[in-house]
This record gives structure tokens, C-alpha cells and sequence, in this order.
């Protein structure tokens, strides 16, 4: 396997050691992409509120075998963490990236109680791409074949995510959502309803690659519709950081990790590490 620099990034720093991985490439589908990792606390049995987290790459790259510093991360906060792959551009055009997402969501809530986890309880988070299809997930779940995660999600943490990005203007979106007759219908933007859960939404004002007026437009739209939401803005900050920030040799001068903990020890009364 040909790593990329994120890959090899993950691969020589140091893992959260309050975090183990407990399963490694488990299908959850019958497609070859279709498999998963999943991570928990060292300490403890649970029961964990489960966390779904969905890694970036502009819906034509990405693989989770470069996220295990984020699984190891947000497990060791105190969830059962679940990062999956799924199939994205030439092979795949929306909606296809989020049902592959959707099915790995209902292993999880299928298989939660055997690794310690709590279903009734789950957050689901991302970055870039990724926190495009958290949002999407998260605001319609029944649409894209995961009608179960209604009700269950707690909280939604968006990394540097796209939110409002048609028409669509770059080679990314053009092939990943040229495709779909409603493209209205694509957009986070024109999703949000009052039943929407509560969102931690963090950009980085120099991000060149995505935007943060997607988070602004974002979060203002759910204030309108009544739901909390957690608006912060890193203003040195670009891309990379947000989720790069998760890893244990970066927490120091990077607070995305604290953040992100402060907030769901919050909202779902965690004691978080």
C-alpha cells in the first residue's frame, strides 16, 4: 500500500495511550471498501456512547488506514469510535458515499453491546469531506438507509467541513455531485430543521481549501432554526489542523483536541480524559 504523508504522519507518531483498537478492517458490507476499525478506552468496560468519525478527501481520496490517530484520539475520550471506509469518484457519486456511510453506522449500532458500547448514545464527527457527510448523516439519517441513528445522536462535530457549495464551482464537487437531478438537496445548508442534534462547528480562518464562511453560514442557519450550535473559529489556523490537532504530539500548541473534548464532556456529560 502506497501511504500517503498524512499515512506515514500516522504511522510514526505516537498513539493516545489511553485508547486501544479492538477490531481492524471488519466488513460491514459485501464491497471490498466496505470494512471498519474500531477503538475504545483502555480503562473501563463501558458502556461508551458510541462515536462515528468520518475522514476527508474531497469524496476521491482518503482511507482510514490514515486516521488511526483519530480513532485512537476520540476513543480515548471516552467513546467506542468507529472510522470507516467508504467508496468515493470515479467509483461513486452521492448519495452512494453516505448510504456506504449509513451502513456502517447500523453495524455499529448492530454490534455496539459486544464491545462495550451504549447505542442509544452516539456522536457523529468528521473532517472536511468527512464533516460534510457527519452533517448530512446526522441531519437525515433515514434518507441514506439509517433511520435508526433518529433520535440516538447526541452531538455532531464538524472539522473544516463544506456546508454550502453550489453551485458547484471545483473539480470535487463537479464529480462527486454533478450527477444527482436535485442538487439543492445536497447542500447542509438547505437541510437544516428544528429536530436537527447539537453541533460543534470549528474552521480555521485560513483555510484556503474549504472556506469558513461554510461554518458561519452553517451555524447561523441552525440558530435560526433554534438548535445549539458551537461556532469556533482558529484564526492562524488552515486545513490540516483541525484534524491533525487530534494527535497527542500536536495537543500542546494545536487546541483543536481540547476543544473537541471540552465540548462533548459537555453536552453528554462525559468524563472525559
Amino acid at each position: 500500500m502506497t501511504r500517503s504523508p498524512l499515512g506515514w504522519l500516522d504511522l510514526v507518531a505516537p498513539r493516545d495511550r489511553r485508547s486501544r483498537q479492538v477490531l481492524h478492517a471488519s466488513p460491514f458490507g459485501p464491497h471490498p471498501l466496505q470494512k471498519l476499525d474500531l477503538y475504545a478506552p483502555r480503562a473501563g468496560r463501558g458502556p461508551w456512547p458510541l462515536l462515528i468519525f468520518i475522514y476527508g478527501g474531497g469524496w476521491e481520496d482518503g482511507t482510514r488506514e490514515d486516521y488511526h490517530f483519530a480513532g485512537r484520539a476520540l476513543a480515548g475520550m471516552g467513546f467506542l469510535t468507529m472510522v470507516a471506509d467508504y467508496r468515493v469518484h470515479p467509483e461513486a457519486h452521492f448519495p452512494v458515499f453516505l448510504e456506504d456511510c449509513a451502513r456502517a453506522a447500523n453495524w455499529l449500532l448492530d454490534h455496539a453491546s459486544k464491545h462495550g458500547g451504549d447505542a442509544r448514545r452516539v456522536v457523529v464527527a468528521g473532517h472536511s469531506a468527512g464533516a460534510y457527510n457527519a452533517v448530512m448523516l446526522a441531519l437525515q439519517p433515514g434518507r441514506f438507509g439509517a433511520p435508526r441513528l433518529e433520535g440516538r445522536i447526541e452531538a455532531v462535530v464538524g472539522l473544516s467541513g463544506p456546508y454550502d457549495f453550489y453551485p458547484y464551482d471545483v473539480r470535487q464537487s463537479i464529480n462527486a455531485f454533478g450527477q444527482y437531478a436535485e442538487p439543492l438537496a445536497t447542500q447542509p445548508i438547505n437541510l437544516v430543521s428544528p429536530e436537527a442534534p447539537p453541533m460543534l462547528l470549528i474552521h480555521g480562518v485560513k483555510d484556503v481549501t474549504v472556506g469558513d464562511y461554510h461554518t458561519v453560514r452553517l451555524a447561523e442557519k441552525l440558530r435560526q432554526a433554534g438548535v445549539a450550535v458551537t461556532e469556533t473559529h482558529f484564526p492562524t489556523y488552515g486545513h490540516a489542523q483541525t484534524v491533525l490537532g487530534l494527535l497527542p504530539v500536536f495537543r500542546w500548541f494545536w487546541p483543536i483536541y481540547g476543544a473537541v473534548r471540552a465540548y462533548l464532556r459537555e453536552r453528554l456529560g462525559q468524563r472525559a480524559s
